[in-house]
């Protein structure tokens, strides 16, 4: 395969797929794991790519690709997110499926991972033409995916809407209904509350750890936060309510800053009705000078390798909580280490969006259904465990987080894969 641009900053591998192994590869040698476990947890286990075609508004028919990865199943059935965006890459989908893997065994959740999507930028359709392409990668895959066989969700510009359509699309195709299949669906349809909100919360509950231990009250913290979707913009939402300064946020466009503390709101709405650099008290920064800011918490929101080993010493946050996936390189962990910063892996920061997934494939599963509190309770009460047993393995291992979180899941899924007889 040829070495793309996107790939190779100076002589840094930035290939997600690569990373993701050479993560594998440094927690296992750690716990001295078995050879064949490695190499079985190094590759997924079923990757599907796929071509489909969709009649578009003017009567023209595009043929779109799109790939679905599963990992690893030896702990229950795959589980991970679709997206739409021009950027996915084979890859991508397999790291990410993997990353999706090591993210449930951080959790304790009975997953293992999977990733798909589609190659095409959804704001260049309309509501209708978007519907026929959800409903199209849903019947190209429905042979492989199903409540027992792999869980998709909403990843990046994916929808409660777009999950809707494609859990519609396979009760169709079964002919029974059956919400189980898909997660992250609007609440009449089988969705759970807090659902929307869970990658946010579940970041913040481990901010809120991470505090802990540097001594700090929230009224006394900054936070810059990178990309304003779904987990940057919640995340900025409740930590204001907590009353974190929320100094910086940016998203594809551009970033605002003000040392004294944006309005939160103001800035919501002017992402709703035109661009958060209409805002009329801050400065203007990209989103590279946003990375750099002098802020107690830095939260990477938005797309995969964004801190590198270019710019990693420049980095001058004390925690960075990954919202986003992989948005660290492997050369900007060791350069973060040495400079003391505390990075909480995306594997355990981001984790909350899958925990609560679970829950609403389990309420599927029971007909029963939980309140927002209850549901809540049960990921703060998730979450804070799992960084508590990170914290003890990496303290115990002298290693950073993100080795600590992977050598949780590895230790938890190789002795799935012994009971199994896998290895």
């Amino acid at each position: 395969m040829q070495t793309t641009e996107r790939e190779i900053v100076g002589k840094e591998n930035l290939n997600p797929f690569e990373i993701v192994q050479k993560q594998i590869d440094a927690a296992a040698s750690l716990l001295g794991l078995p050879s064949t476990a490695v190499e079985i947890l190094k590759h997924p286990k079923r990757v599907v790519c796929v071509s489909f075609p969709v009649k578009m508004d003017d009567g023209s028919v595009r043929v779109f690709e799109g790939y679905r990865s599963q990992h690893n199943d030896a702990i229950g059935p795959t589980k991970g997110g679709i997206r739409f965006h021009p950027d996915v890459t084979l890859d991508e989908v397999k790291a990410l499926s993997m990353w999706m893997t090591f993210k449930c065994g951080v959790v304790g959740l009975p997953y293992g991972g999977g990733k798909g999507g589609v190659i095409c930028d959804p704001h260049d359709f309309s509501k209708g033409e978007l519907e026929r392409i959800s409903r199209g990668f849903m019947e190209a895959i429905a042979d492989i995916v199903g409540p027992d066989k792999d869980i998709p969700a909403p990843d990046v510009y994916t929808t409660p809407q777009i999950m809707g359509w494609m859990m519609d699309t396979f009760s169709r195709l079964k002919g029974a209904y059956s919400p189980g299949v898909i997660t992250g669906k609007p609440l009449i349809i089988g969705g759970s509350k807090g659902r929307s909100e869970a990658t946010a919360q579940g970041c913040v509950f481990t901010i809120l750890e991470a505090l802990k231990e540097l001594g700090r009250k929230p009224e006394e913290t900054t936070v810059a936060i990178q990309g304003f979707g779904n987990a940057g913009r919640i995340s900025a939402k409740l930590l204001a309510e907590l009353g974190f300064a929320i100094v910086a946020v940016s998203d594809s466009r551009g970033g605002i800053y003000d040392p004294n503390g944006l309005d939160v709101e103001k800035v919501g709405q002017l992402k709703d009705t035109g661009s958060i650099q209409d805002y009329e008290n801050g400065k203007k920064i990209s989103n590279a000078e946003l990375l750099e800011l002098d802020v107690d918490i830095l939260i990477p929101a938005a797309l995969e390798n964004v801190i590198t080993g270019a710019n990693a010493e420049r980095v001058r946050a004390k925690v960075i909580a990954e919202a986003a996936n992989g948005p660290t390189t492997p050369d900007a962990d060791v350069i973060l280490r040495k400079n003391g910063v505390v990075v909480i892996p995306d594997i355990l920061a981001n984790a909350g969006g899958v925990t609560v997934s679970y829950f609403e494939w389990v309420q599927n599963l029971m007909h029963h259904y939980w309140s927002e509190t209850e549901v809540n309770e049960k990921l703060q009460t998730a979450m804070v465990e799992a960084y508590a047993a990170v914290r003890a393995l990496a303290e115990k291992y002298g290693v950073d987080m993100r080795t600590g979180a992977y050598m949780v899941s590895l230790l938890r899924i190789t002795q799935a894969m012994e009971a199994r007889g896998w290895i």
